[in-house]
């Protein structure tokens, strides 16, 4: 056989060969570009403190060093609920309160049953971002009552891999016990049992334990009364004093609502009691400033810091008498609905601020974003990933929702004597509608303290536009929460 028949028997095959080859060379950078995004994937890790108030994170030097100056801190960031376990659903979820319907603390409208028995647990943060291939941590506190009374002490929501979560005496910090992935340890009252201390160990342990990328969701419960400190902040800010606002003990209050209107000025007595009560929460939060700490330095000594997300906020606010109010939150002042939110990471601006409305429902759609997903549809918060990035949103959020709900059981409310109520906070004002039919309006731009109640004095039209974005905002679902908060 000659050489030219041998040629063009072999042709086809060679043809084939070559048509095989170079489909796999087209592959070969594709499956190499997925692989890079796979592995480009951040950590992510969400601290949140229970009940803290804004302005308080440079007293913390952990906090202040490793955070504030190496990330993004954001000026105006709210709740939808300045109330725990309706504010934690809403983070969970991504949902504002009428949506998920966790309407209080406790059960029958809230609390852990509420969430539990309502079979919302099946789609939060935690499934999402599992279903991403995160490895995903849940420590500390989950939602009040938990495991409450539909569930054992060794369960386990779905989305977390990794679970170490107080059962009994969670404020306390010590004479608790702990689910360790449905198994219950019980810790007493020596130094080493100090509950944000044995946070710090677990989350050391999950950081350098496992493959990236991973999802860490770290709740301490601090500075949440009775703010227990560790015992080696007991002596800690001997002189502080709660902030001394404008808004502090609050002087003329002739055009507030009823429930404010009655409340007497604070004794000299009641003062005291509330610059201990400071005290004992900044010793308290020295704790959650070791916690934070201890991530960061765990991050840095693995390698993963440069690659990890760092974020840091709070459940709600708390009053240490402004407005009159010796303590607490519920209300829809700034002091209750204003909360810390600071967030390190690679391509974030150290050091760096924006003024650009967030709030809790936020979160969720962020950590999806920068894991490569999406949050299911019913979600109704924006990513915040534009804002990480420096960028200016051409179409950003306007309005904020805050609604207030109280239990059936009215002995068992908040600290704060206040009725229900739906509130809007935009750029300039905060705007709030009672079940009594009281309303209250304030311009923030002018009275940042919130002073001077204008409900009765501003234009009709600023009242009607106002009373028009709320009413989009309170009966908005899903997808249309994102059109009614950019509504001006």
């Amino acid at each position: 056989m000659s050489m030219r028949e041998l040629s063009g028997k072999w042709n086809p095959v060679l043809k084939g060969l070559c048509r095989v080859t170079c489909l796999l060379l087209l592959l070969a950078p594709a499956a190499a570009s997925s692989m890079a995004v796979g592995e480009s994937r951040p950590n992510i890790v969400f601290v949140v403190a229970d009940d803290l108030e804004s302005g308080t994170l440079p007293h913390f030097p952990n906090i202040s060093r490793e955070l504030v100056r190496q990330g993004l801190s954001f000026d105006r960031f709210f709740v939808t609920n300045s109330w725990c376990c309706p504010s934690r659903a809403s983070i969970l979820r991504s949902q504002y309160v009428h949506s998920h319907g966790v309407l209080t603390n406790t059960a029958p409208e809230g609390g852990f049953d509420r969430f539990h028995s309502q079979m919302l647990e099946r789609s939060t943060i935690g499934t999402w971002m599992q279903q991403a291939g995160y490895k995903t941590a849940l420590m500390g506190k989950y939602l009040n009552h938990y495991p409450g009374k539909l569930a054992e002490e060794t369960y386990v929501p779905p989305g977390w891999n990794s679970w170490h979560v107080p059962v009994r005496k969670l404020y306390e910090e010590y004479g608790y016990r702990l689910n360790e992935n449905g198994r219950l340890v019980d810790h007493g009252w020596s130094e080493q049992d100090y509950l944000s201390d044995v946070l710090a160990g677990r989350a050391k342990e999950f950081i350098t334990g496992t493959r990236e990328p991973f999802f860490l969701y770290l709740a301490p419960v601090g500075p949440h009364n009775p703010s227990n400190p560790a015992v080696r902040h007991a002596n800690a800010f001997p002189d502080a004093q709660a902030p001394r606002t404008p808004s502090f003990n609050q002087e003329n209050v002739h055009d507030e609502p009823l429930w404010l209107r009655t409340r007497p000025k604070l004794l000299p007595s009641e003062i005291e009691r509330i610059d201990e009560r400071y005290r004992a929460r900044m010793r308290s939060m020295l704790g959650v400033d070791d916690l934070v700490g201890t991530v960061i330095e765990t991050l840095r000594s693995t390698g993963k810091l440069d690659h990890t997300y760092v974020f840091f906020s709070s459940d709600n606010g708390f009053h240490l008498g402004t407005h009159r109010l010796k303590q607490g939150k519920t209300t829809p002042f700034e002091e209750a609905i204003r909360i810390p939110m600071v967030v390190r990471g690679p391509g974030i601006k150290a050091g760096s601020t924006t003024s650009h409305l967030g709030a809790t429902v936020d979160l969720g759609p962020t950590f999806t974003e920068l894991g490569g997903t999406k949050p299911p549809d019913f979600a109704e918060g924006r990513s915040l990933v534009p804002l990480l990035r420096g960028q200016s949103p051409g179409e950003w959020r306007k309005n904020v929702l805050v609604e207030f709900h109280r239990p059936l059981n009215r002995s068992s409310a908040a600290q704060t004597p206040v009725p229900e109520y739906q509130a809007l906070r935009t750029d300039r004002y905060t705007y709030v509608r009672y079940e009594t039919g009281e309303t209250q309006l304030y311009d923030l731009t002018t009275d940042p303290y919130q002073l001077s109640n204008l409900a009765k004095l501003a234009s009709p039209g600023v009242l009607l536009g106002l009373q028009e974005r709320l009413e989009r905002m309170r009966t908005c679902s899903g997808p249309s929460c994102r059109e009614a908060d950019k509504q001006e």
